[in-house]
């Protein structure tokens, strides 16, 4: 790998198909043998017409085109590569009268030129270089869906209406520039929603910095959010840039703002005024241009009236407020959170499948959560972890919830049906049951076909042919 692209990934030439167009039949062939020689996937085409039908049906990674043919000339692949196929490199073959027009090619998108008459190495090492580009946009492409996969909104795990309030108005907000501030009980998920908000903002190719005001000391703060020079206090050995200035371009997550001390609450008002910071112990002025996202669990309301938060800050912070409801408050999410977070855990640990008991799930259904998702999640992952027979049962539970009075589990009712089947189905026949019971684990799972299939026993294919059937039946009876 070429020493000066240290950031690309290491190359398989088997994992990238080549396109080679030439009305020359043996040039195309010995373009094509010295490139599988190395691994190359290649595809050949002896004229422009071809070449035009290939790139319209398949698709290529590479497209090794000579510049001089009938028809369609090496012009005209190229403008259709870059139309149908984006994400691909087009490198000219031309000749040494035709090397300007080869340039202006490059100039519309062409990745580079090889000019007549071509060696296996000269190929080889322009082909090597196209590839790396191709890789390289692969792994940017690979990391941004990671990153929407898992602070997207597609990312936040929820089945209930509250929740489906909550992402709606995300969804409004984010793609906008206003300072948000996100309230919530500890544990409802309020850096997730933080994240979420960057990764679908036009801000997502810039980084998001989160800070914990309450993690952080008190006469740390300000050097932590605003940074410091040298000599400004004590440990200040050397200049460094705060929170803000890291955060630049992009957008800055200040959890627990609610703990913030009320002189670094005054500068950060400043600065949201301003759009400028000052280090501390510094004089020059630095402008910053951050999207402020911030989050608390206090009720800052109530601490205006009590003098320890400002009612010009808080009116600043609070463009727009999302509220992340307590998850006792939206229980319809405790199924799928449960299983989201099994999955995860299974992975993680190296173990094998294994499901929930329903007398677990009742018990999880029934408790009020009092440290929200991050105390189901840390649950979870205990009963993953001390499993050893397959079933996440009561033998696995935590202590709180073996210590958990039962009459709270009587108290709150579980769906309809969703444990227990309903006693009418006694006697019914299997395609019956069969039926309500692929309904309700539909419903279970948020209408999620491929994690019903998975918790039912059965593959995907069978459900989606179960529902054409329910369907047809359904369809007919009317």
């Amino acid at each position: 790998m070429n020493p000066e692209t240290d950031d690309t990934p290491e190359l398989v030439h088997s994992d990238f198909r080549v396109l080679v167009v030439d009305n020359e039949a043996a040039h195309a062939r010995a373009m094509t043998e010295s490139l599988e020689k190395v691994g190359y996937r290649c595809e050949v085409a002896i004229s422009g017409p071809q070449a035009a039908d290939l790139i319209q049906r398949e698709t290529f990674d590479i497209v090794i085109t000579d510049m001089v043919m009938n028809d369609i000339d090496g012009m005209k692949v190229l403008n259709l590569a870059r139309q149908r196929l984006p994400d691909s490199e087009v490198v000219m073959v031309t000749g040494h009268a035709t090397v300007p027009i080869a340039v202006e090619a490059m100039q519309k998108g062409a990745f580079s030129f090889l000019e007549k008459p071509i060696t296996p190495s000269g190929l080889r090492a322009i082909a090597e270089k196209a590839a790396e580009k191709v890789a390289l946009r692969r792994q940017n492409t690979e990391l941004m869906q990671r990153l929407d996969e898992r602070f997207g909104f597609e990312g936040i795990v929820y089945t209930s209406k509250k929740m489906q309030t909550v992402i709606d108005r995300l969804r409004r907000i984010a793609a906008t520039d206003a300072t948000v501030l996100i309230t919530g009980e500890s544990g409802t998920g309020k850096e997730m929603v933080a994240q979420a908000i960057h990764q679908n903002s036009p801000r997502r190719n810039k980084r998001i910095v989160a800070l914990n005001t309450r993690a952080v000391s008190e006469n740390l703060v300000e050097s932590e959010l605003f940074g410091h020079v040298k000599g400004s206090f004590t440990d200040a050995v050397s200049d460094r840039e705060g929170a803000f200035e890291y955060a630049n371009g992009g957008s800055l997550f200040l959890d627990e703002v609610g703990d913030m001390p009320m002189s670094t609450q005054i500068k950060l008002l400043r600065v949201l005024e301003e759009n400028q910071i000052t280090r501390v112990g510094g004089n020059k002025s630095i402008k910053v241009n951050v999207r402020l996202i911030s989050a608390t669990n206090r009720p800052l309301e109530e601490m205006i009236e009590n003098g320890t938060f400002r009612n010009d800050l808080y009116f600043r912070l609070k463009v727009v407020t999302i509220e992340l409801p307590p998850l006792r408050e939206r229980r319809d999410d405790v199924i799928a959170l449960m299983d989201h977070f099994r999955k995860m855990f299974l992975r993680r640990h190296g173990k094998p499948t294994a499901h929930f008991a329903p007398t677990v799930t009742k018990k999880f259904y029934a408790y009020d959560w009092p440290g929200n998702i991050r105390q189901l999640r840390n649950f979870v992952e205990t009963m993953v972890v001390l499993d050893t027979d397959g079933t996440l049962g009561e033998d696995d539970l935590p202590p709180e919830l073996i210590d958990e009075n039962e009459t709270n589990e009587a108290e709150t009712e579980m769906p309809a049906g969703l444990i227990e089947g309903p006693s009418n189905l006694i006697g019914k026949p299997l395609a019956t049951i069969e039926k309500w019971a692929i309904e309700e684990t539909l419903k279970l799972t948020g209408n999620n076909r491929e994690q019903a299939a998975e918790m039912l026993g059965i593959g995907a294919r069978t459900l989606y042919r179960r529902l054409d059937a329910y369907k047809k039946e359904e369809d007919e009876a009317k």
